[in-house]
């Protein structure tokens, strides 16, 4: 089974263990985790959270309680990714530097974004499909495009669909 060294509190769901590779991370209560996800070393998702199907969640990754990663969500945590040295030798765990990312309670991602390494998401943030987010994201905000930038403001009740946000995506 691809689910190995895990800790997975009660409630969560892993909805194909036969489809997803998950090792030495944490999954909160109630979380859900769907087919075709890596859940790596190291990685914390909080307390009903929502990882969709086709995301990457890399060692360093920490997710408060409530998240929503939509469907091919990809995060880094290599600045400098590379295979080799300066020398020319393939490149093990001692010759890069993890940086972590952090997503506030109650953020969602939208599908296919990718998040570059050591940032910060604020809590209730919202990330558009397909954004590209390079720099923090500020508790509460909506950002979108490549790269990501501020939109507007998510208000209690607004979901990736209300009429606010597509007229704000216009």
């Amino acid at each position: 089974m691809p689910v190995t060294n895990c800790r997975i509190a009660p409630g969560a769901r892993i909805t194909h263990p036969e489809l997803v590779n998950l090792y030495g991370c944490e999954i909160g209560e109630e979380s859900r985790v769907g087919p075709f996800v890596e859940i790596q070393s190291g990685c914390r998702v909080g307390a009903r959270c929502k990882v969709s199907s086709h995301a990457f969640l890399c060692e360093g990754v920490r997710l408060e309680d409530g998240v929503f990663i939509g469907h091919g969500v990809m995060f880094t945590n290599d600045r400098y990714p590379a295979s080799v040295t300066p020398e020319g030798a393939l490149k093990g765990p001692d010759d890069w530097e993890c940086e972590p990312t952090h997503v506030g309670a109650g953020a969602a991602i939208g599908s296919n974004a990718t998040i570059l390494c050591g940032l910060r998401i604020g809590a209730g943030a919202l990330v558009g499909a397909g954004a590209v987010v390079t720099r923090d994201v500020a508790p509460g905000t909506v950002v979108a495009g490549v790269p990501a930038r501020p939109i507007g403001a998510r208000r209690e009740g607004d979901t990736p669909l209300s009429a606010r946000l597509r007229e704000v995506l216009r």
